[in-house]
């Protein structure tokens, strides 16, 4: 069996909240593999949070960023590549929404909203890869997004996150062709709905979770373990031919029809 070695990569995570994120899940088979790595908060009310959950790695870097500030983005690569030696993954895992603009009709939703929304959720990826492609190298890099299933079908409830959902993933077919010949890749995992923090605001998530399983072709629902497998292959020389790539972790769910 070929293991995947990244003891001499080094990683920057968004989006850890908690041990159930996947973010975390993510980070952990990273750690697992080899990689050195560094993580950001938003703010001082969600350190500590973080702080637990990475504690099992020692005394990882733990940097404040509000993604949608851009130049707190720009500042948490100039940090982290000191701190760690370089960047060489990058794992995007944020998204957010306003409760009152998930169920309900997705025509009430207003314009801040839908603001906040595509803002948080989709254009936080761009200067993310922008500014990490700056600190890549000759070498490369490789970064990873999660999407899911809403940006191109209906979910009633997911709303507005369905159409940040179609942002983002056209922002990863974008920004793979732009940083290419920087021989940077950037790659969606789309995995079925996962029992996270961020999912039980979800209207209707526990009944979703009942229909991916009943109807996939494995007949259950996928691990957080599963997700965080793609995403370290995708991030790993194993997938050094695919970019620009939104790849389904959803037991089949995907391909089937009503």
């Amino acid at each position: 069996m070929r293991n995947i070695d990244l003891s001499s990569k080094k990683g920057l995570i968004f989006g850890v909240a908690n041990p159930r994120s996947v973010a975390w899940a993510i980070a952990s088979a990273l750690a697992d593999a080899g990689a050195k790595l560094a993580f950001t908060y938003q703010n001082d009310r969600l350190r500590e949070a973080v702080q637990k959950t990475v504690a099992s790695l020692g005394d990882p870097p733990i940097l404040e960023c509000d993604a949608t500030e851009d130049n707190q983005v720009r500042a948490v690569y100039e940090e982290a590549a000191e701190k760690l030696g370089g960047i060489d993954l990058v794992v995007h895992s944020i998204a957010f929404a306003d409760r009152e603009d998930l169920g309900g009709s997705f025509s009430d939703t207003d314009r801040s909203g839908f603001r906040t929304a595509l803002e948080t959720s989709a254009y936080s990826l761009m200067p993310i890869v922008k500014y990490a492609a700056a600190h890549m190298g000759a070498q490369g890099g490789a970064i990873v997004t999660m999407t899911f299933d809403a940006a191109g079908r209906v979910y009633p409830g997911y709303n507005i996150m369905g159409t940040a959902k179609a942002a983002l993933e056209n922002e990863v077919r974008q920004l793979a062709s732009e940083f290419g010949s920087q021989n940077i890749r950037v790659n969606a995992v789309s995995a079925g709905p996962l029992p996270t923090l961020a999912a039980r605001s979800i209207p209707g998530f526990n009944e979703m979770r009942r229909a991916y399983s009943k109807r996939s072709p494995l007949g259950r629902n996928v691990t957080h373990k599963e997700v965080a497998n793609t995403a370290l292959f995708l991030l790993s020389d194993l997938a050094s031919g695919i970019t620009g790539a939104t790849v389904p972790v959803d037991a089949g769910y995907n391909i089937m029809g009503i």
